[in-house]
């Protein structure tokens, strides 16, 4: 059984608090027959759907094969955070690949911030973006010497970030788990599900073709196939990120998925912790991440697994997570508990590739993927009209195939990230 189908209906959103805050998204019937297209798109999170608004927009005919709902996915589930950079620091960046390559990729993704908060002022405004993310520290030793991190970013690259202290952190955020904190008011937060939606409009309104419940089973150059139909296209897009690696070797080799958890609380009162409208997101291998809605509930993520099923108690799995940073809040109630499952690579980096015959992917943002996934999309879309300049820049990145390839590099990796999840624990 793949991932796809181990977790929930296909015809249906999980019951999340993003889905209680939107009527449900309209149904788009299946492929059924045989058709053409300039590009299809296989996967109907924001890389798919990025890819193919901006593909419309810059004239070409365009098909969306969903296998589930549009959003069904990571990019309707996720925690909300439109983060900067990529997951390395812009200082390994420029060690491991040079300083103007560095560079390029830091332009890349502020444009991947810039075009989120675009796309939502545009076609989703109920997503709700707000502006900044605390990047938290858990020891005292990670948050001492930051100072040359930020200095190095405002000098080389105009970034401009603040440093709260312990107290600080206590009083913005209402708990004493962090050593202090690095404040980015260049990222943000949102409704990911609202922002799915809006794409899913925009994309309707540009004239592309969406289609649901098309679950691709074969995705080869200029031909792709599902139980009702199948759909020749010049360009072929391969966007389903941890939920079909499978049907490309090159990207099933190097997107591994995972699973993650997260649960939001009622209604908290006078007891809502945050007196700052601000998300946070912890220094973990296996990251926490939270923030507070207008209404004072937390929207609290944290908690993984590497096989395929989620755990039976999602809400104890978040709650013993949450419990470490607000023990005030152990036993509060939550309304709303979910999983997803998002995928990584072996470096971390997106993997964004030209596989060859007019096949293209993109996935394994690794935590990245809010912002990173709708830039992914317009590159591609801007590679299957034939410009392949920024393609060809963040195919450099390195994505190397998992150790132990396509058979065995799932579970090498799983090792390696269950051991790391380990240390995690074993910090506090």
């Amino acid at each position: 059984m793949s991932w796809l189908h181990t977790n929930g209906p296909l015809s249906q959103h999980p019951d999340s608090y993003y889905a209680s805050l939107q009527p449900p998204m309209p149904q788009y019937e299946p492929l059924r027959g045989a058709t053409t297209a300039d590009v299809c798109v296989v996967g109907g999170g924001i890389t798919g759907l990025s890819t193919a608004l901006h593909a419309a927009q810059m004239g070409q005919d365009v098909i969306v094969l969903e296998a589930a709902r549009f959003g069904w996915g990571a990019s309707g589930r996720n925690g909300g955070q439109v983060g900067s950079g990529f997951n390395w620091d812009q200082r390994k960046l420029e060690k491991k690949l040079g300083v103007e390559m560095a560079a390029q990729l830091w332009t890349q993704a502020e444009e991947a911030k810039a075009l989120t908060r675009e796309l939502i002022e545009a076609h989703a405004p109920e997503a709700d973006y707000r502006p900044g993310i605390v990047h938290a520290f858990s020891r005292e030793q990670e948050a001492t010497g930051y100072g040359e991190h930020m200095a190095h970013m405002a000098d080389r690259y105009g970034q401009s970030l603040d440093l709260w202290s312990k107290d600080e952190m206590a009083t913005r955020l209402g708990t004493q788990a962090f050593a202090g904190g690095v404040v980015d008011m260049s990222a943000g937060f949102c409704n990911p599900l609202a922002y799915v939606a809006g794409l899913v409009r925009a994309c309707e309104d540009t004239g592309v073709r969406l289609y649901e419940r098309s679950e691709v089973h074969r995705l080869t150059s200029g031909l792709v196939q599902t139980n009702g139909g199948e759909v020749r296209a010049a360009s072929v897009v391969h966007a389903t990120n941890g939920l079909g690696p499978h049907l490309t070797s090159r990207v099933a080799a190097r997107v591994l998925p995972i699973n993650n958890f997260i649960a939001v609380t009622e209604p908290l009162g006078a007891a809502a912790p945050m007196t700052d409208p601000i998300a946070v997101a912890d220094d973990r291998f296996v990251v926490n991440y939270f923030w507070q809605t207008r209404d004072g509930r937390l929207v609290y993520g944290g908690g993984e697994s590497y096989g395929k099923r989620y755990p039976s108690d999602i809400a104890t799995r978040v709650r013993q997570n949450l419990g470490r940073v607000y023990p005030e809040l152990a036993d509060v109630r939550f309304d709303h508990a979910w999983g997803g499952t998002l995928a990584v690579t072996a470096t971390r980096l997106p993997f964004v590739a030209d596989l060859g015959g007019g096949v293209f992917a993109a996935g394994g943002y690794s935590g990245h993927g809010l912002a990173l996934s709708g830039l992914a999309g317009k590159v591609l879309a801007e590679a299957t009209c034939g410009d392949r300049t920024r393609l060809d820049l963040l195919g450099k990145l390195p994505v190397p195939a998992l150790p132990g390839g396509r058979m065995f590099g799932g579970l090498m990796a799983t090792g390696g990230m269950i051991w790391a999840a380990a240390m995690d624990r074993l910090r506090g």
